[in-house]
């Protein structure tokens, strides 16, 4: 299986996200996304498979969103995939994509629906377990 992830690795949701590809068994094609942005098309494509708004797929924390005034619902959709592409960070992440499909991993465990079954345990970096040593999803509450 051939999986591609758009990453951040300043980001705990994309390090988890990519820990439970990791623990799949996959190794993916990982692209930093801020050192390499994707084109106005990739973009555009990924937005509409994972069947969000532009707008949706914007980030808001720790960007230049409120600056760039980007809360102003008049923008076009083309405004601000301008924006995205000129700023990466307003995409948010992580993006992964599999012959299964494409999702927008928040929370970081969406990726499970993509991917083959988890090889075992897994707990997040805050310590909330996600999968068991079966490789089976945790529910909340419950102990790896």
């Amino acid at each position: 299986m051939t999986v591609t992830i758009w990453h951040n690795p300043a980001c705990g949701t994309s390090r988890n996200t990519l820990g439970l590809i990791r623990n799949s068994g996959e190794e993916p094609v990982v692209v930093e996304y801020l050192r390499t942005p994707p084109t106005r098309g990739e973009l555009a494509e990924a937005i509409r498979a994972v069947g969000l708004s532009v707008r949706e797929a914007l980030r808001r924390k720790g960007t230049p969103y409120d600056d760039l005034g980007l809360d102003n619902l008049t923008l076009s959709d083309d405004a601000l995939l301008d924006a995205m592409l000129a700023h990466p960070i307003l995409i948010n992440r992580p993006f992964v994509f599999t012959e299964r499909g494409v999702r927008l991993c928040r929370p970081s465990e969406l990726v499970l629906d993509l991917l083959p079954p988890q090889r075992g345990a897994f707990t997040k970096k805050d310590g909330e377990p996600v999968t068991d040593a079966n490789g089976r999803r945790v529910t909340r509450g419950e102990a790896a």
